[in-house]
């Protein structure tokens, strides 16, 4: 079992920023990839961005440029800091690593971008 907790969320303007922090605890030797998708009301959840244990990262094109993704392997941790901030960003983002085939959600954070 992997149990993932996040921070960071809130309220901000457009062109505001925030940073979103992830700890994971329990059965977490070996972990490779953790990552960050977001959920606004209506669509599907979606990636947002991973990183692995080696440091590679992947980002979603609507976020390219505005978010980085960075990772602690000490602290079995993952950020994601939010630049230029949209309101179409306006979701539950939701921390995630698949471990031994399973995939692993936190209880998510909301974040809410005013316009």
């Amino acid at each position: 079992q992997v149990q993932l907790v996040e921070s960071g969320g809130g309220l901000v303007q457009a062109g505001g920023s925030l940073r979103l922090s992830c700890a994971a605890s329990g059965s977490i030797f070996s972990i490779n990839v953790m990552g960050w998708h977001r959920q606004a009301p209506g669509k599907q959840r979606e990636l947002v961005a991973d990183i692995t244990s080696s440091s590679s990262t992947r980002y979603a094109d609507s976020v390219k440029g505005r978010f980085t993704i960075s990772g602690d392997n000490a602290k079995n941790s993952v950020y994601l800091q939010m630049n230029s901030l949209k309101p179409e960003d306006t979701a539950v983002y939701y921390c995630n690593t698949p471990h031994y085939g399973v995939n692993y959600w936190g209880q998510g954070t909301q974040v809410t971008v005013s316009s």
